[in-house]
């Protein structure tokens, strides 16, 4: 009969042998990591099986079951352990039949995620879905991106070409004309400074290279830079610039770089406003701990179909792409995506009244 004190020395060595198989499991799996999944459920069951029987055998060992009880427990366990082969051989069939299907997905173009997959392949089916959908659209922007960028640099490399050929050759001689085509050729080198300084930014964001020196600074002084900053092109185009900004809305951001993203909001506005037309900035702080800052502008809103569209790289409501004389290579609002998203807040376009409104929220400042 056993001992009282036989207990916990069947459980010691049953723990101990078990520890053993379970650790030589571990260094099997690790040597077949490279191996099929099948290979892997076969050596977890077979672990399963070989700490069993070695807890069996340190009872036996202990004389504690003896003849056709031994014999018993002992075909109980060979049949469980045959039972969990069977069940592990069906189940690394089945997940290898649907990764080899999944991968055979991957492998066609367009890519499509099977259907009926086990959760968490359908998962990875799923994500890998949408990336190569987010892949097929940013590979149509790049495409569309170098098409009207080509676009506008030959116009204005064009015009520099035929004033440059007409000073050389003479064509050109009084002083006045001279004058005017030196000035041309100053303002058309500036538009493409501008238009590759908006490529360089581009990149640097999509690379996710943009470097940020966050201080805390107020809106209100923000508004006012950004205010001053284009006044000269409202002026000229005939457009009022108003702003609304209380002093008191603090936020944690890199001025230079959020008064790019506000100045670039704020130069679209001022070139779809008509003449006479007014452009609006405010900046305000709501209950929820969040800082607005908006651009209302009177362009006669967006269609609905575009808004969503607005910042996308490529994207462009209108039907032919010119240069302006504003210059810049129409990424103003990409830019002023990227690098709000880098701040970590959002920004987003709605139509309001007579045209529409660009809002940037931000995490307000902490006290």
């Amino acid at each position: 009969m056993p001992q009282p004190g036989d207990l916990a020395q069947v459980v010691a060595v049953t723990a101990g042998l078990g520890l053993l198989v379970a650790l030589a499991g571990v260094w099997v799996m690790g040597r077949l990591r490279a191996r099929s999944i099948g290979v892997m459920l076969a050596v977890v069951v077979v672990v399963a099986v070989t700490a069993t029987l070695a807890g069996v055998v340190a009872i036996i060992t202990g004389m504690f079951i003896e003849g056709a009880a031994r014999d018993f427990v002992l075909s109980v366990v060979a049949v469980g352990g045959l039972v969990g082969l069977g069940v592990a051989f069906v189940l690394a069939r089945r997940v290898v039949g649907e990764s080899r299907r999944l991968v055979e997905a991957v492998r066609e173009t367009p890519f499509a995620a099977p259907r009926g997959l086990p959760a968490e392949l359908q998962t990875i089916a799923d994500t890998l879905e949408e990336a190569y959908a987010r892949e097929r659209a940013l590979e149509g922007a790049r495409r569309e991106l170098v098409a009207w960028v080509s676009h506008d640099l030959r116009t204005p490399l064009a015009g520099m070409r035929a004033m440059a050929e007409a000073l050389e050759d003479g064509v050109v001689s009084d002083p006045a004309t001279v004058a005017r085509y030196h000035a041309q050729i100053r303002l058309e080198v500036e538009r493409l400074s501008g238009m590759v300084d908006d490529l360089f930014e581009l990149s640097r964001i999509h690379a996710g290279a943009l470097r940020l020196t966050r201080a805390r600074i107020g809106l209100a002084d923000l508004v006012a830079d950004t205010l001053a900053g284009a006044e000269p092109l409202a002026r000229a185009k005939g457009v009022t610039l108003t702003a609304e900004a209380p002093a008191a809305v603090p936020v944690e951001a890199d001025a230079g770089a959020l008064g790019r993203a506000l100045g670039n909001l704020v130069v679209n506005a001022i070139r779809h406003t008509p003449s006479d037309g007014t452009v609006v900035l405010r900046a305000e702080a709501d209950a929820e701990g969040v800082a607005r800052l908006s651009v209302t502008d009177c362009c006669g809103g967006i269609p609905e179909e575009d808004l969503p569209r607005v910042f996308e790289v490529a994207f462009r409501g209108e039907a032919a792409r010119t240069p302006t004389a504003a210059g810049g290579a129409g990424l103003g609002l990409a830019i002023a995506q990227g690098i709000v998203e880098a701040h970590d807040g959002t920004i987003g376009v709605v139509n309001d009244g007579p045209g529409c409104r660009f809002e940037i929220r931000l995490p307000l400042a902490g006290g």
